[in-house]
């Protein structure tokens, strides 16, 4: 099937092997292969109402202040949590210091406190109780959206169908809600709760799925008005920029934490960049064109985006142009930069990565090189990481070099760059044309990534399914799965690898990092056997399959072949120039297994 798919296409996957699933078998994380809506908490004996918000002695309103926080916000991990959960948790707080100013710190004696126990499902208070409560993250609940979804309740939000004007946007149908149950559709007033002044939102991570609570499995509780949205309802990605914009405004943010810079290049005032009057030449802020496309814009505006590009057909050998950012005040010593960039010029061009900091004398000037990449022949757009480690204030700087002019029919462009307070993950894999890889794919389709190495030294891989068997009222899906492959270093690696999240993340390609709804899953390794008795995270030397594309042995793959909708990889950038782009983590957290602490009394 797949080599008829490649001569038909002319498909390029980049460092990708196509294979019929011969070698290693797919489990899935959930065994019925998806995971229940684990906010509605079906069966749990906690005092619930809207399915997931624990009801204190009394009711509280996000509109009233006094059940506002103070940050950052003691927290407790409580021991009895599955690890994996811990660690869904530390990768939530990352999102809302991304996407806010809303900031965590571990506890130590405060009076008020949030601490994540594992009971009977997903569920939270609403606003801080002012003497310390409790938010769940039962079985099924250790998904990073969901942890964003519990933490919104106890920031003070409802769901976003309990608005007072939620009659005009959705049908609630309470005929097909379970008796006794219809209590979980309530509305509120304006004085009970607000809306920030905001219109209302399909997408929110706050909103019901269609099937909430339903006594039918084929109708649906809720429907939209706009019928194009009945898909999107429900949506566990990430916070849609409602969620981020209401979020920032009860909380009057000035600005997220960890987001020192980005760019689009979309302003003539290239975001405060500068560019040295020594420089023989310049880079030149360039609007997209035929030929010439701009990555912001990309599939969405034809001739519409600008872009940074340094000509390297012209000129004279080794001239060069550096473009550097505003000076940055970084709070941790912890940085990740991230870009677009393609070069289309002669294989002698360099695009080099400086990092200009501090010398002692209040003066930024003392460079330091990061890294450089060469033209090759992949004229496309590509996206890279860079991890900086910097705790002075610092530019960081975009040295473009012309090779030999007579050899390039182009030359280098940057586009879309952000800087983040955070570590890069540790891989990327992309895989073009994957628009079309779904339309010829069958459920026997998958491709397998390349090896990658985390930074403990273990080789892994992805499978991915583009097809996968799983299907619901939206369509298909894909299925995305993690395994573990032999490499260079399993002499000296640890066996088994235990105790380690795997964290896989398909990548929104919004410009805009506040934006982006990236769909993100994570699992973690423990002391679980295959089915003849060997345990399936030990070296994949001694139970996995070997698989001549990478001359390597590959385990079992587990993950979730509902890993992300057919529906969402059209609708928003998650294919943008018809890449998509899977980011990869495999970070031990052993640290966390032991991580409660004693509440203090309160004098």
């Amino acid at each position: 099937m797949m080599e008829r798919v490649l001569l038909l296409l002319g498909l390029v996957v980049l460092h990708t092997s196509y294979t019929i699933p011969i070698s290693p078998e797919v489990h899935e994380v959930y065994e019925n292969g998806e995971d229940e809506n684990p906010i509605l908490n079906l069966g749990s004996d906690a005092n619930l109402f809207e399915g997931d918000i624990l009801i204190p002695k009394g009711r509280n309103a996000l509109i009233d202040r006094r059940y506002r926080w103070k940050f950052p916000i003691p927290y407790i991990l409580g021991d009895d949590l599955d690890l994996n959960a811990k660690g869904c948790v530390h990768q939530a707080f990352e999102m809302y210091r991304l996407k806010s100013c809303v900031d965590f710190k571990p506890y130590e004696g405060e009076k008020t406190y949030i601490k994540f126990e594992k009971r009977g499902g997903c569920f939270s208070s609403v606003g801080d109780q002012q003497t310390g409560q409790i938010l769940s993250l039962g079985p099924g609940c250790d998904h990073k959206a969901v942890v964003e979804h519990e933490l919104l309740h106890a920031l003070g939000f409802y769901h976003e169908q309990s608005r007072m004007d939620r009659d005009d946007y959705v049908n609630i149908w309470l005929d097909q809600v379970t008796p006794g149950l219809q209590h979980n559709f309530n509305k509120y007033n304006d004085d009970f709760i607000t809306d920030q002044n905001t219109a209302y939102d399909y997408e929110s991570v706050m909103h019901y799925r269609p099937f909430s609570f339903n006594k039918n499995e084929s109708i649906p509780t809720i429907t939209t008005k706009i019928p194009e949205f009945y898909n999107i309802i429900g949506q566990y990605l990430d916070f849609s920029k409602m969620d981020t914009l209401r979020l920032n405004r009860m909380y009057n943010c000035s600005g997220p934490l960890t987001l020192l810079d980005q760019c689009a290049f979309e302003y003539a005032s290239i975001c405060g960049m500068i560019q040295a009057s020594s420089d023989d030449v310049k880079w030149v802020h360039t609007q997209s064109s035929a030929g010439a496309l701009d990555h912001t814009l990309l599939g969405q505006c034809r001739d519409a985006g600008y872009f940074m590009h340094y000509n390297t057909m012209t000129g004279e050998p080794q001239e060069s142009a550096m473009l550097e950012s505003r000076i940055l005040y970084p709070k941790r010593k912890l940085q990740c930069l991230q870009f677009f960039y393609k070069m289309t010029g002669g294989p002698a061009d360099r695009l080099v990565i400086w990092v200009k900091t501090d010398d002692g004398t209040d003066t930024v000037r003392r460079m330091k090189k990061i890294r450089t990449f060469y033209a090759d022949a992949d004229h496309t757009w590509k996206i890279t990481h860079i991890q900086l480690e910097v705790d002075v204030k610092f530019r960081y700087a975009f040295q473009a070099v012309r090779g030999d002019p007579s050899a390039s029919t182009g030359g280098i462009y940057i586009d879309d760059i952000s800087l983040t307070e955070t570590r890069c993950p540790n891989a990327a894999w992309r895989i073009q044309n994957f628009s079309k890889i779904m339309e010829m794919a069958d459920t026997n389709t998958v491709i397998d990534s390349p090896r990658f190495y985390s930074p403990e030294g273990y080789g892994y891989g992805v499978r991915v399914i583009p097809l996968s068997s799983y299907t619901d009222y939206t369509g298909n899906y894909t299925g995305l799965y993690f395994h573990l492959a032999s490499g260079e270093n399993d002499v000296v690696m640890q066996w088994p690898a235990v105790n380690r999240q795997a964290t896989l993340v398909v990548m929104d390609q919004d410009p805009d990092i506040k934006l982006r709804m990236s769909s993100a899953r994570s699992l973690t390794t423990d002391m679980r056997t295959t089915s003849d008795g060997k345990l399936l995270w030990d070296n994949p030397s001694k139970v996995g399959k070997y698989d001549p594309s990478c001359d390597c042995y590959r385990g079992q793959s587990w993950g979730w072949r509902n890993f992300i909708k057919h529906f969402d990889l059209r609708r928003r950038n998650y294919l943008k120039n018809d890449d998509l782009i899977i980011f990869v983590d495999f970070e031990d957290i052993t640290s966390l297994i032991y991580t409660e602490v004693p509440i203090k009394p309160v004098e």
